[in-house]
């Protein structure tokens, strides 16, 4: 019989202890594959958290901030500039304005000034209530101190113009889906535009119908819900159309920047601030990634150190096994070298039996482990964002939009924004097996039962068959 084949054979000498050996290494090796999985699982995770989370950088108008504040909108130079620095990977530009229904009265800003753009035969789909009617006096005129606004008082429509008109992010909200026609790009001049579908209730407007601003006429070519009552009350428009219509040609108000990693969030902020100077406020939003990268990172931590201990505990759980084979078999290794075996044969022997052993606890633990590694890795992240605080979030692109007559900020998007996505990285982290995690199994197994026999292996060198027959 051959060495190999003898070694296979000893592997079941011992019933009891064979099932013994077996079973303990197959949890410590279904422990190793369960943390190599989620590791992988989650390395790939962060990956994609710092390619998509907390990569969004928001340019608006030094000054400015939705419809309050000052300054000079960004121009088609700086525009330019924004998109040639490194690491940008896209830039959306918009452009925020205000249309008051015909034939109404304006709301006015704090000189006194209407805060309406333009004119349109829309009529807006929300309520004035409490605040709008409390913002649309602020101003002076007439009922400035009467704490109400005229009888004919409406709030404005908000348009957005816009080179992305399906984002999330240039409407902030969670969601945006068309319920009827099509989307419209972004980069046309044509006088067409997406109607909220509050504002096409209130007017019966459909896909095709058109409707009036600044005295030209608008076709709407479709219909969108957000699940937020302001913006499903405005209209978005392509950036050049509604720059053409309003007369403010190359002007921008907010430009939403995405970098290509948020590694490399710091120095494209620091150039964008650097190269636009005064000009612009630059603001990231790099904290809405950090409690997420950070909770993945525990995981991570926590993966790697129970795959060591997996594998260092599968090293000595065969070590101590083997060291007591060898010393079991003392006289049997005697007389193998009394006959001529080699140490290097008699070590090989030895081997066999134990790679035997891992490979029946690898088969076991393989599939324990491709069963167990969802449920541990769920168990994991739910752990881990427990105990984080929850993400810092900063307010939505732009800064805001206006909520009411005179431009109250409107933050509440922006922050369930970053809420549901974080939820959505954790609980989105899956571990998958591959052929490849498979052969890493196997390698685990072979390195276990070499490194396990390495030292038993020295002890059988180190046996002379004289004084083993000796004390036999």
């Amino acid at each position: 019989m051959s060495v190999t084949g003898r070694g296979v054979k000893n592997a079941f000498r011992n019933t009891i202890r064979s099932i013994s050996i077996t079973a303990i290494l197959a949890l410590t090796i279904a422990l190793a594959l369960v943390m190599l999985l989620s590791l992988k699982a989650v390395q790939a995770r962060i990956d994609d958290v710092k390619a998509s989370v907390g990569t969004t950088v928001t340019v608006t108008p030094a000054g400015a901030r939705g419809f309050q504040g000052g300054g000079e909108p960004l121009t088609a130079a700086e525009i330019e500039t924004i998109r040639k620095t490194a690491h940008v990977k896209t830039v959306t530009s918009t452009l925020d304005d205000r249309w008051i229904t015909e034939g109404t009265t304006a709301p006015t800003g704090p000189d006194g000034q209407s805060v309406a753009n333009g004119t349109t035969n829309l009529q807006s789909a929300i309520d004035p209530g409490t605040l709008g009617n409390r913002f649309g006096t602020q101003g002076g005129g007439d009922n400035s101190n009467s704490g109400s606004a005229p009888t004919n008082f409406v709030l404005p429509i908000t348009v957005t113009g816009t080179t992305a008109p399906d984002s999330t992010q240039v409407a902030d909200v969670n969601s945006f889906k068309l319920t009827a026609g099509d989307t419209i790009d972004g980069s046309s001049t044509d006088y067409v535009a997406l109607v909220g579908k509050d504002l096409a209730k209130k007017n019966n407007l459909s896909v095709g119908s058109t409707f009036t601003a600044y005295g030209q006429t608008i076709t709407v070519k479709g219909i969108y819900d957000t699940d937020n009552t302001f913006s499903n009350g405005g209209v978005i428009m392509p950036l050049g159309a509604l720059q053409k219509l309003s007369s403010q040609e190359g002007d921008v108000t907010s430009a939403i920047v995405t970098v290509d990693s948020v590694d490399h969030l710091d120095a494209t902020v620091t150039a964008l601030q650097k190269t636009l100077g005064k000009s612009a406020d630059v603001v990231s939003d790099q904290s809405a990634s950090a409690d997420t990268l950070s909770s993945l990172d525990n995981v991570k931590t926590i993966a790697t150190y129970s795959l060591v201990g997996a594998l260092v505990a599968g090293a000595v759980i065969i070590f101590l096994s083997m060291l007591m084979i060898v010393r079991e078999r003392r006289r049997e290794i005697g007389v193998l070298k009394a006959i001529g075996s080699s140490n290097a044969k008699i070590s090989w022997q030895f081997v066999s039996e134990a790679l035997t052993l891992t490979g029946m606890a690898a088969v076991v633990g393989v599939v324990a482990g491709v069963i167990l590694s969802n449920p541990v890795l769920d168990a994991l992240m739910s752990g881990s964002s427990s105990t984080t605080g929850g993400p810092t979030t900063l307010q939505g692109p732009g800064g805001g939009r206006a909520g009411g007559a005179g431009g109250p900020i409107r933050i509440g998007g922006g922050l369930s924004r970053g809420i549901t996505q974080f939820g959505d990285v954790l609980s989105n982290v899956h571990a998958t097996v591959g052929f490849s995690i498979l052969l890493y199994g196997l390698l685990a197994a072979i390195v276990i039962a070499v490194v396990g026999t390495a030292f038993p292996s020295w002890l059988i060198a180190k046996i002379r068959p004289a004084e083993v027959m000796r004390t036999e």
